[in-house]
């Protein structure tokens, strides 16, 4: 079962941090909400929290067309009666709902798919927020980007409808929440004496392999729980407290379904 949706600002219109500043209305094609839902693969166990949600589109979309339950918040008021006369009109106001609220004060641990229409500085700002989120988690991101956090992945949609700029396209853009496995992890069992150390940067993972008196450097890449490195040599999965080689070939072989925990201090032992 994911952890539930949240759609951030599709047809965004939020409010700043204290509530002071406002990201500007502007129509999601529905060309582009439809990709949006796909690419974050929402299905009838998500619930949909849309932050942002200006005339409510995405929740109602997701609730009409995947199943899903749902949550707008929007600060324009205005909006939120649209929204929630629209939802009536289309059959899911049993599963939806949108609320005045200010999306940075609001708590988005209840999410499994985050999608944002938001100005790209309102995107940096949450983006502590949004990493804290349950690895796996997807967070989807109509046209702007999550700054030096890359997309998993990116896709062009056609947007002939589109109310802004020259390019009747959209970017949308995806990124799965990373499991956050940095620091030194010991070996347990018959993996006692092994340990891993590990560097994170979102995603991007270099897992440090001791070797007799040498270390060996795997580069790696997280998806949510799961960790691959580079030539498929090593992989692990994360259960929020352990670290299981689920995989392990060549030079690591002798890691193969070993166990590790986080190190207490600086050293295994």
């Amino acid at each position: 079962m994911k952890f539930a949706v949240l759609l951030l600002g599709l047809a965004a219109s939020c409010a700043q941090a204290q509530g002071a500043d406002e990201v500007p209305f502007v129509v999601s094609p529905d060309s582009v909400t439809t990709a949006m839902l796909q690419i974050a693969k929402v299905g009838n166990e998500d619930y949909v929290m849309d932050l942002g949600s200006g005339d409510g589109r995405i929740v109602i979309l997701a609730a009409k067309r995947f199943g899903a339950r749902g949550l707008g918040i929007e600060i324009r008021n205005d909006l939120i009666e649209q929204s929630r006369q629209s939802a009536q009109a289309a059959g899911v106001g049993s599963r939806v709902a949108f609320r005045n609220q200010d999306l940075h004060a609001t708590d988005l641990s209840p999410a499994s798919v985050i999608t944002m229409y938001l100005l790209p500085e309102v995107n940096i700002a949450l983006r502590p927020k949004l990493l804290k989120l349950r690895p796996g988690t997807p967070v989807v991101s109509h046209d702007f980007d999550m700054g030096d956090w890359e997309p998993d992945k990116t896709v062009v949609v056609d947007a002939p409808d589109k109310p802004i700029g020259l390019e009747k396209k959209s970017r949308v853009h995806l990124w799965v929440v990373p499991a956050r496995i940095e620091g030194l992890w010991c070996g347990t069992g018959k993996a006692k004496a092994s340990r891993l150390a590990i560097q994170q940067r979102y995603q991007n993972v270099r897992i440090d392999v001791p070797e007799g008196d040498a270390v060996r450097a795997l580069e790696g890449r997280i998806g949510g729980s799961i960790i691959r490195t580079r030539g498929g040599g090593l992989n692990l999965v994360f259960d929020g407290a352990k670290l299981r080689a689920s995989y392990a070939g060549g030079a690591t072989a002798y890691l193969k379904n070993a166990t590790f925990t986080r190190a207490r201090g600086q050293s295994c032992g």
